[in-house]
């Protein structure tokens, strides 16, 4: 399955969830984990996976009766590939800047 990278960089938008992707990065982890260091509960953390999980950036797996958080390769690629255009882009027109010659102005 393919994701939209815009849906990850709105994901991404909330502060509160870029804080879970990044502890999830860090370390797979559950719902209860997650809301430990959290001003949110645990029902908002969940709302907030649910977000991450749609857009691609995670998933989940069962673990006895907890679901584990993980990153999801395949949204992290096309977020990847969809920032990577970007920076290609930059580094073209900065070769192109660095490479033309010097016009000096009279």
């Amino acid at each position: 399955m393919t994701y939209p990278a815009h849906d990850g960089l709105a994901a991404l938008g909330d502060p509160t969830r870029r804080t879970i992707f990044e502890q999830i990065a860090e370390n797979p982890r559950a719902v209860g984990e997650l809301a430990l260091g959290l001003p949110v509960s645990r029902p908002a953390v969940s709302q907030h996976l649910r977000v991450l999980k749609e857009a691609g950036l995670v998933r989940d797996r069962r673990a006895g009766n907890r679901r584990i958080y993980e990153l999801n390769p395949a949204g992290l690629d096309a977020l990847r590939a969809y920032l990577d255009h970007f920076w290609r882009r930059s580094l073209t027109a900065f070769k192109q800047a660095v490479e033309q010659p010097n016009q000096e102005v009279s």
